[in-house]
């Protein structure tokens, strides 16, 4: 039989976070996930044949039935030796979940500030992720859908696959395989949207100012953040996309960590799946921040 981890059951029944009946509309979006993921062997043929450029989709295909045992939909399953884990597929979007249950999509390129405890993370294919969160606002929401942020040594094991590259791909940066632009900051949405936008005379050093890092416009502009899975080469034999590039990714570290760079950078902070940023604490956030979740895979136990 297979047995979820506890904290599937634990983090909805009983956080003081959000309502019984949001909780309640929650536990039925993530029932909804694990009946999805007892035919994610369909679903991950479905995708090798959606994306048959991307390397080791076949391989995804053929290893399906051991990862719709062990994780929940939307999830891949993730082997190391103290045991295996499962982490989102795709960059976190969220639902709001309101009053009566009532789920809706949360807009990626608005803050949640005074809404963290009605979000919940989401991984689905072909939706521009949440940027604008910060650390501590993405622990919450991974908490909602009953999964928790991602360890930094998680992170980094999903992101770097099964043979242990410094990119998702292999070990040398392929352009345009990753929503990244490498170096330079040449086409600059901040600059852009102020150049644009800002009225005359006001001073350029203002456009790094929090009101302006945290405009919903930046991922409105051309040549920013791309959709989930459109970078179909931007991925690795454990089916994870989006790693390197597109948003920084926050880990579970509370001093504040994140991950991976994004579109603009993915090489000032190191390379790659080594790529991390420590400037900034846990409560921060702007455009340039996503994150995705983790949870325990479940162990398959011999039916009695």
């Amino acid at each position: 039989m297979l047995v979820w981890p506890l904290e599937l059951i634990v983090r909805l029944s009983s956080p003081p976070l959000v309502s019984r009946a949001r909780l309640a509309a929650a536990a039925a979006v993530l029932a909804g996930g694990v009946a999805l993921g007892q035919s994610h062997a369909r679903t991950a043929a479905s995708a090798a044949r959606l994306h048959p450029a991307v390397p080791g989709a076949a391989a995804l295909a053929r290893r399906a039935p051991l990862a719709a045992t062990a994780c929940p939909a939307g999830m891949a399953l993730v082997t190391k030796r103290s045991g295996s884990f499962c982490v989102d597929r795709y960059e976190a979007s969220l639902l709001r979940v309101g009053p009566g249950g009532f789920t809706q999509h949360w807009p990626g390129n608005l803050v949640i500030d005074g809404l963290e405890h009605d979000m919940m993370a989401v991984s689905r294919l072909g939706i521009k992720p949440q940027g604008y969160i910060s650390g501590r606002q993405a622990s919450v929401a991974c908490d909602n859908a009953g999964k928790r942020l991602c360890s930094l040594d998680e992170w980094t094991l999903a992101c770097r696959g099964p043979h242990d590259t410094v990119y998702p791909y292999g070990n040398q940066r392929r352009a345009g395989a990753c929503n990244d632009r490498f170096r330079g900051t040449a086409d600059h949405p901040v600059p852009r949207l102020f150049q644009a936008q800002a009225e005359p005379g006001t001073d350029p050093n203002r456009m790094w100012l929090p009101s302006w890092m945290n405009d919903p416009r930046l991922h409105e502009l051309p040549r920013t953040v791309a959709s989930s899975g459109a970078s179909r080469d931007c991925t690795n034999e454990y089916g994870v996309f989006d790693m390197v590039g597109n948003l920084h990714e926050w880990v579970a570290d509370p001093h504040g960590v994140f991950a991976g760079g994004y579109f603009m950078d993915t090489l000032q902070n190191g390379a790659g799946c080594e790529y991390r940023t420590r400037a900034h604490r846990f409560d921060y956030h702007d455009y340039s921040t996503g994150f995705r979740c983790c949870v325990d895979a479940a162990r398959s136990d011999p039916v009695r």
